[in-house]
């Protein structure tokens, strides 16, 4: 498993744009930093993936969030576009990464709002994209048509969990874990429908972004502060790692937020 991120070297609450940020609550940025290399070293040592590393950029604060950058397809790289300009910055600068690398980078139309990895996820052979507050279901038809495979769109409808990684995680082909509550009911059929074993998260967990972690076979990372999630992965045979993440849930992230699939 290979991974991206980004070190929070300009990591801040410098704006407002999901309710989880608030510019009176700043972060740490000491802490930060080594909540983030935490991180890295389970990573790398715990699933184990390969990391690599993008170097953040000053007036970026959401970097970090590599998730966020687009989605790797192949030997592709669709480029997110970001709906909230202050975010807009980061897109150039991952489409630099990818195309020195040798990726073919793929940019969509200006008025498709796509925020890559957030909102588009993978269980089993679907693929499952959130929309309404970041991402648009246009979007998804776009991206449907370079990879090549059938997008199912679920609308999202709490601005707390404003991409589909705060609110849903697969775990195999065959299981996931989700925050009904985030979801419109149609959305909920749809998870239900497709995914054989399918676990509710509770609404306490679900604000420790029990559900945005990092999977890679059956090793699982997350945050901190999750023990019915944490009990119901052990009887899985899931081995979890946790590891405190506090300083990022302060901008709405955690650690599938700081991450994104590359291999």
């Amino acid at each position: 498993m290979q991974l991206l991120m980004c070190p929070p070297s300009y990591y801040g609450i410098e704006y407002e744009i999901n309710p989880w940020m608030k510019r009176s609550r700043q972060s740490d940025a000491g802490l930060a930093m080594r909540q983030w290399s935490e991180l890295r070293r389970v990573l790398a040592e715990k699933l184990p993936a390969e990391i690599h590393l993008i170097d953040a950029k000053p007036g970026l604060p959401d970097m970090v969030f590599t998730a966020n950058a687009g989605v790797v397809w192949q030997n592709k790289f669709i480029v997110s576009n970001f709906r909230h300009e202050v975010r807009r910055g980061e897109a150039a600068h991952f489409a630099e990464w990818f195309r020195a690398r040798g990726y073919e980078v793929i940019h969509l139309p200006q008025d498709y709002f796509f925020e890559g990895e957030g909102d588009l996820l993978r269980c089993g052979e679907s693929w499952f994209a959130g929309y309404h507050i970041r991402s648009d279901m246009v979007a998804h038809q776009r991206v449907a048509e370079i990879i090549d495979g059938e997008i199912l769109s679920l609308e999202l409808t709490s601005g707390w969990f404003y991409h589909l990684d705060t609110c849903f995680c697969p775990l195999s082909e065959r299981a996931a874990l989700y925050y009904p509550p985030a979801f419109d009911a149609y959305a909920q059929a749809v998870l239900e429908n497709r995914i054989p074993v399918l676990i509710p998260v509770p609404a306490q967990e679900a604000e420790r972004f029990a559900c945005n972690a990092v999977v890679g076979g059956k090793n699982v990372v997350m945050n901190t502060g999750c023990p019915v999630v944490r009990g119901k992965l052990d009887e899985l045979g899931f081995n979890v790692f946790e590891t405190p993440l506090d300083e990022f849930l302060k901008a709405g992230g955690s650690a599938k937020c700081l991450t994104l699939i590359i291999g």
